[in-house]
Formats: C-alpha cells, structure tokens, sequence
C-alpha cells in the first residue's frame, strides 16, 4: 500500500510545479535571475576577503546543494530519469562547477567591473549554444541586435582593459564557455522538469566532489571570518547558485533560451552599479554609454521572432 501511495503522488507533484507558460511572467522571472546574478561577483569579491578560491566555490556549492537537497526531499521528489542524468552532468560542470571556479580565479586579480563586462558576452554565447543543441533559429534581427549588444560590451571591455588580455581574461572567457553549455542545457532540461529540480539535482549529483574539495581546501587555504565574508558566501550560496537560477531556469523554459540570454546583456551593468555601491570601484565614462546601447538592444532582441 505504502508502495501504492507514493507513486501516485509522484504526478501529483510534478502537476503542480510545472512551468508557467505565460511569457511575461517568464520574462519577470528571468530578469529576476539577472537581478541575482549581478550580485554574484561582488559578493565573491566580499567572499575572497576571507576564504580562498577553492574553498568559497566548494563550500558555496556544498551549502547550496544542502538548501536545494532538503527542498527535493520535504517534497518527495522521485529522481529523474536515467535519460537526463547527462544533461545535469552538464548542468553541474557549468553553472556549479566550471562558471564559479574560473570567475573566481578571475576576480583574485581583476575588478568586478572588469569581469562583469567580459562575462556580459554570455548572452551571445548562450543563444551560439542554444542554436547548436536545441535547434532555435531566432530572426536575422535577433542576431544583429545580439551582435550589437555584444560588441559594445566587448569595446567597452577592451576599452577598460587597455587592449590587453591578461590571465584573468582567460579565464572569464573559458567561464563564458562552460556557463552557456550549462545555462542552454538546463533551459532544455526546464522544459521537462520544473526549474528549480534541475539546479537542484545538478548540484546533488556535484556533491561527491564537493564535499572533499571543500575539506581540503578549508585545511589548506586560510579562512578569515567577516562580516562580508559571510555576508558573500551566503549569497553565492543561497541566491547566485540556487534561487538565481531556479527563477532563471523557469525563465527561459517559458520564453525560449535565446531571448531570456538577451536579458543578461543587462547583467554586467547592474555589476558595475553594485561595484560602486558595496566595493568603492570607480567607473568610467563609457559605463552609461554601454548601457543604452545595450538597453537599446536587449529591446530589439525581446521584440524579434524567430
């Protein structure tokens, strides 16, 4: 009987957290993702101030497996399939595993706002993946106002960068790879599965790894405990790493992966914002200038069809 019982409330879940399929309620829900994003590397500049680079990002990934591991488990939700075990393999290396390990490394030797207009060429790159893996074909003017978007973030990069590209770079434009295999692979995957039980599972199945890289690096690195050090473990945590990506997720199953990346050429701008706010960084004036012209096309790319 007991048996009985638990498969028939496994559909019953699954019902009820279906995606939503009304577009502007995804449009909401992946800017709210954005929103969460731009925090995500001032608040691991704050992180850095007391942990290193391998323990913020496998502590991070191990507390945010912990949140997502008790939601998975209050609401009896039944494992996924075999069949989509190696789209969450991708998932994890991605957006738990490779985009935070490289940022990371990235922001020991570069600002934040540096990285954040580097990382701001992700939304071509998703939308380059999407076309390859799921098949989207978005319009000719889709891709010119992506093309556009992306080439005033990455004059403005060059701009702030002197025209030199430097370790870090390197390893802002590898994140850039890895993020939008995982970011295309998990819209995918969110069409089939609620958003949040992708990112959930994702960051169980990293947790075999996590968890000893997290015992090591925390006996090898030294680990200082601030207020701001805390205050940005806990939000890579908690924000960037689950609920940031649930509401993106859900995001780009209602919308389509190509126009909800578009949403993130707004990203790196919110960053800089942060950057002044809560790091004391200085802007130039090319930042407002980068931003209607990104703004101009994150307009053009919502309006085209595919």
């Amino acid at each position: 009987m007991r048996a009985q019982s638990s498969a028939t409330t496994a559909p019953s879940i699954a019902v009820a957290t279906s995606e939503p399929e009304r577009p502007g309620f995804g449009t909401l829900q992946a800017a709210l993702g954005v929103a969460a994003f731009s925090l995500t590397f001032p608040a691991t500049a704050w992180g850095l101030e007391g942990f290193g680079p391998w323990s913020l990002v496998a502590v991070r990934s191990v507390l945010a497996a912990v949140i997502a591991g008790g939601c998975l488990l209050a609401l009896r939700v039944p494992l996924p399939g075999r069949r989509h075990w190696a789209g969450l393999a991708v998932v994890g290396a991605g957006v738990v595993l490779g985009f935070p390990l490289l940022t990371t490394l990235a922001l020991e030797t570069s600002t934040t706002a540096h990285a954040a207009v580097v990382v701001g060429l992700l939304p071509l790159t998703t939308a380059l993946f999407s076309a390859l893996r799921v098949g989207t074909r978005p319009s000719r003017t889709f891709w010119i106002a992506a093309l556009a978007g992306a080439t005033a973030v990455l004059a403005f990069t060059v701009q702030q960068s002197g025209g030199a590209l430097t370790t870090a770079d390197l390893y802002l434009f590898g994140a850039l790879l890895v993020c939008a295999a995982g970011y295309t692979e998990g819209g995918r995957l969110a069409r089939i599965m609620p958003g949040w039980q992708v990112i959930g599972w994702a960051l169980a199945l990293c947790l075999p790894l996590t968890v000893p890289v997290a015992a090591l690096a925390l006996a090898q690195e030294p680990v200082r405990l601030t207020a701001h050090s805390v205050t940005g473990l806990l939000w890579v945590a908690a924000g960037s790493q689950f609920v940031g990506l649930v509401v993106w997720y859900r995001g780009m199953a209602a919308i389509g992966i190509p126009k909800a990346s578009q949403l993130q050429l707004a990203q790196p701008l919110l960053t800089l914002v942060w950057s002044v706010l809560l790091l004391g960084e200085h802007l130039t004036v090319a930042a407002p200038l980068t931003a209607v012209a990104v703004l101009v096309c994150i307009a053009v790319t919502q309006r085209s069809r595919g």
